[in-house]
């Protein structure tokens, strides 16, 4: 059965979702004592995530997922702001390489703040546009393996190797 597409939430609950991260952002300054500087967000986020804490060249940023806050808008007011505001929180308290990203701080912080410490969370994404990733065909001695992008990109640029699990012998790529 299919369903009609999901359209992206609108510009009155564009700025109900920037004014609830600016709200839960005051909530965790009072909370850490330390003030936290304002933050861009976007609403360019697509595929499974509702929100994405991103450092892209030093500079910080809250994404959000415009599709799945239309179809889930009072669940992502109550648990995706608070989730993106606590990885930016405890980043800036702490240091992303310095803790883990759903750690014992950020849950902390996603309690202090009245939600849920839950890493992800299931939506039915049926009428919400989805990413895809590409596969790429690489080989063993034994058989052949659908590899990611990311995991191309990285035997590409020789900052990683894999394995076959049967054989043992490094995959390479078939081209």
């Amino acid at each position: 059965m299919q369903s009609n597409p999901v359209s992206p939430i609108d510009e009155y609950r564009r700025q109900q979702v920037c004014a609830a991260t600016g709200d839960c952002l005051r909530r965790a300054a009072g909370i850490c004592h330390y003030p936290f500087p304002l933050i861009d967000i976007s609403f360019d986020l697509s595929g499974r995530a509702a929100g994405m804490y991103r450092v892209r060249q030093g500079r910080r940023c809250i994404r959000y997922n415009p599709y799945i806050l239309a179809r889930y808008f009072d669940e992502g007011l109550a648990e995706t702001v608070p989730h993106e505001v606590a990885h930016y929180a405890t980043d800036v308290l702490y240091g992303l390489e310095n803790i883990r990203p759903h750690g014992a701080e950020w849950q902390a912080l996603m309690r202090a703040l009245g939600a849920t410490p839950r890493a992800t969370a299931k939506y039915d994404l049926t009428g919400i546009p989805v990413r895809r990733q590409r596969r790429f065909v690489y080989r063993c001695s034994c058989s052949t393996h659908q590899l990611s992008t990311r995991r191309h990109n990285r035997i590409h640029r020789d900052s990683a190797a894999y394995l076959c699990r049967r054989c043992r012998v490094p995959l390479v790529f078939a081209g």
